[in-house]
């Protein structure tokens, strides 16, 4: 599993982003999720991820050519535009992204999930998150 992140956004925007993106690996990928969490009480977590999500940050223009291999890999993937800033919810958010093409997206981040080789081709020019 790998995040991209636009290397301009500031850091609340990259934990945000991070977040949404990383949601939708987990709700259409179950095989990514490991089992159910509890203490020494009994007290129930809910799952996480079975292993790592690496962080990248990239250009636009690194992002962009990302969303581009991811695509044509057929890679799982979900992606966050910077219109999402400025709206409130779900439906609204599905829409702004609905409302352009995919080569001309405003991609802000973009999370893929695949084979290490394939997701290292996606990944090609961005640089590990500080």
């Amino acid at each position: 599993m790998a995040v991209l992140l636009r290397e301009d956004l500031e850091p609340w925007q990259r934990l945000n982003v991070t977040a949404f993106l990383v949601s939708g690996l987990g709700t259409d990928l179950p095989e990514v999720v490991g089992e159910p969490y509890a203490d020494a009480d009994g007290t129930p977590y809910l799952p996480m991820f079975r292993q790592p999500v690496l962080v990248f940050e990239a250009s636009k223009e690194t992002l962009t050519a990302a969303h581009g291999r991811a695509l044509s890999r057929a890679l799982p993937r979900s992606v966050f535009t910077s219109d999402l800033f400025a709206t409130g919810n779900d439906r609204d958010n599905r829409a702004a992204v609905r409302a352009v093409p995919a080569d001309r997206l405003d991609l802000v981040g973009l999370a893929v999930y695949g084979p290490r080789n394939a997701v290292d081709k996606v990944t090609k020019g961005a640089r590990m998150h500080p």
